[in-house]
């Protein structure tokens, strides 16, 4: 390995081709109840069981005719009323139109719908505005005009949010078969910390980032594991990772840096650990690590009885332990890796374009790639969304972080004024 820092592209560029690595290793798969599917990553397809619409349908309260009739502004005979739910007419009459619901099944014969507030209604019958006329198709989803009976809608490894869920509950599914979730081994590292409930003493801090990772986890479609604190001494990290080894992904925050005391590195090439890279051109977060320790026979026996996936090495990232540095890094380089592991095919990290409102205070250097904390104002439709910065203090500032909904991308050599487009790296 080049003893030169690999640039945040570059690095990104190493772990999507680990990713690529691990599609053919699939998670058991399990049934979950539809209301319990959220989340979860669809392990079998979803097929429609019947056309959709199963009926043409009107899409708008007003009345079902015929296009040629309702434009010539000729008079049509109100001949009844359909609502949502009830079969569809009998054939339409010539020189008639049938009152119709939105959703309720168009009669045999019509061609368009006219919207109620477009027409004159007296004694029985309707006229389309004179200065109005409607084409064949208006207003009405034909039969199978969404899908066809036995149509795949969603295929393997779709993540599955409330849109999935109402297409799955159209189609009668109850229950999806998903994929299990990945276990995701967290550890906190460093003498200075203590338990949430803890009250620290002088030079200590709670655990912020372990409940941090694992909600992330959560997010991600994992299922979090948190041990216990290890703090920083050799014979502590060797039983942490010992343990460690039964989970999908490992975690480590802390301790990766190049300090007296920064022992994690030491420890994983204890357990042989192969390193993708020790450190990236990025800010916060330059320590990270990326890795693989090797499942001897027994571990991975172990792992398999335990873990929906269980591949014969261990993946690991080592983040620094400054939470704003550990969620940028989680987000950009674990999360890929979590997703790929939970059987999803959308594992990039989430983009997305905005305006600037105001740059950087300050010049700052420009040979690293920079994630800053920020808001985003999603304005109304047609307006670029608008970030600014949050005033921070570094990576060690929570307060910050949470004020924050994405984190402003600054890549080497960029110093963008007020106005330019900037990507986001949405949290």
């Amino acid at each position: 390995m080049s003893s030169a820092l690999p640039s945040y592209d570059e690095a990104a560029a190493q772990v999507a081709a680990y990713v690529g690595q691990l599609v053919h290793m699939r998670p058991v798969v399990e049934r979950v109840d539809l209301g319990r599917a959220l989340g979860r990553v669809l392990a079998r397809p979803l097929h429609a069981d019947r056309d959709q619409p199963p009926f043409a349908r009107s899409t708008r309260d007003g009345f079902a005719c015929r296009a040629a009739e309702a434009s010539a502004h000729m008079p049509l005979t109100i001949a009844g009323t359909t609502r949502a739910g009830e079969p569809p007419a009998g054939e339409l009459p010539a020189g008639a139109a049938r009152e119709i619901m939105t959703g309720a099944p168009v009669p045999p014969g019509v061609d368009a719908v006219v919207m109620l507030e477009h027409v004159e209604m007296s004694n029985g019958q309707i006229r389309l505005d004179p200065k109005r006329t409607i084409a064949v198709g208006e207003n009405i989803v034909s039969q199978g005009a969404q899908a066809r009976k036995g149509d795949e809608l969603l295929p393997v490894g779709t993540v599955i949010t409330p849109a999935q869920v109402a297409l799955a509950a159209a189609c009668g599914h109850s229950a999806l078969e998903v994929f299990a979730r990945p276990r995701v081994a967290i550890l906190s590292t460093g003498d200075e910390i203590v338990t949430i409930k803890s009250t620290p003493a002088p030079g200590q801090i709670r655990n912020s980032n372990g409940p941090m990772l694992a909600a992330l986890v959560v997010a991600m479609g994992g299922e979090p594991w948190v041990l216990p604190n290890a703090p920083d001494n050799p014979q502590a990290l060797d039983t942490a990772l010992a343990q460690a080894t039964e989970a999908d992904l490992l975690v480590v925050t802390g301790g990766v840096s190049a300090g007296k005391f920064d022992l994690v590195e030491p420890a994983l090439a204890r357990v042989g650990a192969h390193f993708h890279f020790t450190g990236v051109r990025i800010q916060p977060g330059k320590p990270l690590v990326f890795g693989e320790i090797p499942r001897h026979r027994d571990a991975a026996v172990t792992a398999a009885g335990r873990s929906p996936i269980a591949p014969h090495a261990l993946p690991f990232f080592g983040l620094p332990g400054n939470p704003v540095s550990s969620a940028v890094t989680f987000l950009l380089f674990a999360a890929p890796v979590l997703a790929s592991l939970a059987g999803s095919v959308e594992s990039a990290p989430r983009f997305a374009l905005a305006q600037l409102a105001q740059g950087p205070q300050r010049h700052l250097k420009s040979d690293l790639t920079r994630f800053l904390p920020a808001r985003c104002t999603f304005g109304t439709a047609g307006e670029m969304p608008e970030v600014a910065l949050v005033s921070w203090q570094g990576s060690g500032d929570l307060a910050a972080m949470a004020r924050s909904n994405c984190f402003l991308v600054l890549p080497e050599q960029s110093h963008p004024v007020p106005g330019a487009v900037v990507r986001i790296l949405l949290i």
